[in-house]
């Protein structure tokens, strides 16, 4: 006879449900979606139903097969490419990108024998531009072509050489240094300026270009630069000697260069040597070059102390 307490643990037993196949445990609280591939995170949606459709063509190709929008297109590639073109000839212009490479066209040769003519020009005797088919050959072919690399490098170098000059004085600022960089392009500017009035009001038609007008009065900067290093090494009378060398040389540089843009083109056109308009282009010569000497003394006087 089967005691009361065995009795209570099949009962007991028997009150367990057993799971059947396909159902859900009934302890488990969310269903196993693990092992059913349509519902997974990487399951695709299908075209119809409740998922988006995928689409049978990109939206590129659709846009592309319009005819109105190939023809917008068009339009628009030919609308940039007229504006480039505009662009182009007006930096052209006011800017002449193609003739600046001509001025940058020099080697370390050339810049050994241009320094060696600025601080001695009373060496040299041919100062004609050598010209090849009514065109000036590049600088690192003639020495006596105007170029920008020197007075550019040359400009740089003095805004430096004057902040060093600042510094070992105790006077440096960035503010005091943008304005010796922003008297210096004053004055450049102000000097272009007035000898092209100059030349006008003269009626001086000379090949003289903007471009060579700004070559010639930056070599004043490499004159300056002596100046002020020779300052900073031996004091004022290393400045004032190395400085008034370097203010006849350019003084000298100028006239036997300028003489050849503005006087040589009034023998050309058969102006007389005596005549009233000819002693005009000669002040204008002379005066261009005296202004040389001075603006170098004028920036770099108050460097050296």
């Amino acid at each position: 006879m089967p005691s009361p307490g065995r009795g209570r643990i099949a009962a007991s037993k028997r009150r367990v449900p057993v799971s059947q196949p396909g159902m859900a445990d009934p302890h488990q609280f969310f269903d196993d979606t693990s092992s059913a591939p349509s519902r997974g995170y990487g399951a695709q949606p299908s075209s119809g139903g409740l998922g988006y459709p995928s689409p049978s063509s990109p939206p590129e190709a659709a846009f592309l097969a319009d005819p109105m929008s190939n023809m917008a297109m068009a339009y628009g590639s030919s609308l940039a490419a007229h504006g480039k073109e505009l662009v182009d000839k007006n930096i052209d212009r006011f800017i002449p990108v193609t003739k600046l490479k001509y001025y940058f066209a020099v080697d370390t040769v050339y810049v050994g024998k241009k320094l060696g003519l600025l601080f001695f020009p009373y060496l040299h005797q041919d100062w004609e531009v050598q010209y090849q088919q009514d065109t000036p050959v590049a600088p690192r072919f003639d020495i006596n072509a105007p170029d920008l690399y020197i007075p550019a490098m040359a400009f740089i170098t003095y805004i430096l050489v004057a902040g060093l000059a600042l510094g070992t004085q105790d006077r440096f600022s960035p503010d005091l240094l943008g304005l010796q960089a922003s008297s210096a392009l004053a004055w450049l500017t102000l000097e272009v300026v007035a000898i092209l009035l100059s030349l006008y009001l003269v009626t001086v038609n000379t090949d003289l270009t903007t471009i060579d007008l700004v070559a010639f009065l930056g070599y004043k900067y490499v004159g300056m630069i002596g100046g002020v290093l020779m300052g900073l090494l031996f004091g004022k009378i290393g400045y004032y000697l190395v400085l008034g060398w370097c203010c006849v040389s350019i003084f000298v540089f100028m006239i036997r260069t300028l003489r050849l843009k503005i006087l040589a083109q009034a023998a050309a056109e058969g102006v007389p040597v005596r005549g009233a308009r000819n002693q005009l282009r000669m002040y204008l010569t002379m005066a261009v070059a005296a202004a040389q000497p001075l603006l170098m003394y004028w920036l770099t006087f108050h460097l050296v102390r």
